[in-house]
């Protein structure tokens, strides 16, 4: 068993759509009509045929108090891998990205977290 889609609640899927894509630069994978909203995922460049993000819309009513409740704990919403957090963290707040947390060590783990503009905070991380 693998991992093959997993999501994230976004408050506009064509704002989440550019800031995956032109900030943190991932391939937009699938983008496909449904109903007002769209199933739109987005994968990494060194796995296109790998785990999809999907841009969840942020319809139901209990997504907004779960989203509202992780941010203001401090808690992400997802986690990505990277090969190096300090030049990862540079590159994004060179771009304008608004980190809540700045790179910090831990054991063999080093994390940064960032605000992704569509209500969630992202960890991304090396090590393990």
């Amino acid at each position: 068993m693998k991992i093959h889609l997993t999501s994230v609640f976004v408050d506009d899927q064509e704002k989440a759509l550019r800031f995956y894509t032109d900030m943190l630069g991932f391939v937009k994978k699938h983008d496909i009509p449904a109903g007002a909203d769209r199933w739109l995922t987005v994968v990494s460049p060194e796995e296109p045929d790998g785990t999809e993000l999907l841009l969840e819309p942020s319809g139901h009513p209990a997504v907004q108090p779960y989203k509202t409740a992780l941010v203001k704990d401090g808690i992400p919403a997802a986690s990505f891998a990277v090969d190096d957090v300090r030049a990862e963290f540079d590159r994004l707040r060179g771009l304008g990205v608004h980190f809540t947390q700045e790179p910090v060590e831990a054991d063999s783990v080093t994390t940064a977290v960032l605000d992704d503009t569509c209500g969630n905070l992202i960890q991304i991380m090396h090590g393990g």
